[in-house]
């Protein structure tokens, strides 16, 4: 067992895209777009835990490839109970990156998580109605 050997196959253009999200109480999101965040802007922690977790994907899944990523790039759309997280990772290699884009937007999610966990406890200092939910890779693409 181990890495699959990839070196016959040629580099060419990959792409991915993941998406995900996380369920958070109302009260939550009105201090996030207030800007009341106590650790800082949940969102700009999220977005660089995002793309460091996408470059390090080969630490943190033992048969993934180390691949040089072109682009990382995560993003986010708020809504009122939820925010909805997506990863878009591009690499000239060989083999694809949709684990990279998986892992970048769950880091991302995480993020969010972490910083916003004590408004979402409640008296028992539990987590009832928060989720992290729907992730999935929403496209792969290959040159070729």
């Amino acid at each position: 067992m181990g890495m699959v050997d990839v070196s016959e196959k040629p580099i060419v253009g990959r792409e991915a895209v993941a998406e995900g999200r996380i369920l958070l109480s109302s009260q939550t999101i009105e201090e996030i777009k207030g800007g009341r965040i106590k650790k800082g802007n949940p969102l700009q922690a999220a977005e660089i835990a995002g793309m460091n977790a996408a470059k390090q994907t080969h630490l943190l899944i033992p048969h993934c490839h180390q691949i040089p990523l072109n682009k990382v790039e995560v993003g986010f759309e708020v809504s009122s109970d939820c925010i909805d997280a997506v990863c878009h990772v591009k690499a000239k290699a060989r083999t694809g990156v949709e684990m990279e884009a998986l892992v970048g937007v769950t880091m991302a999610l995480n993020t969010l998580w972490d910083m916003v966990k004590y408004l979402e406890k409640d008296t028992h200092g539990q987590y009832p109605s928060t989720r992290i939910t729907e992730i999935r890779v929403l496209k792969k693409l290959k040159e070729g």
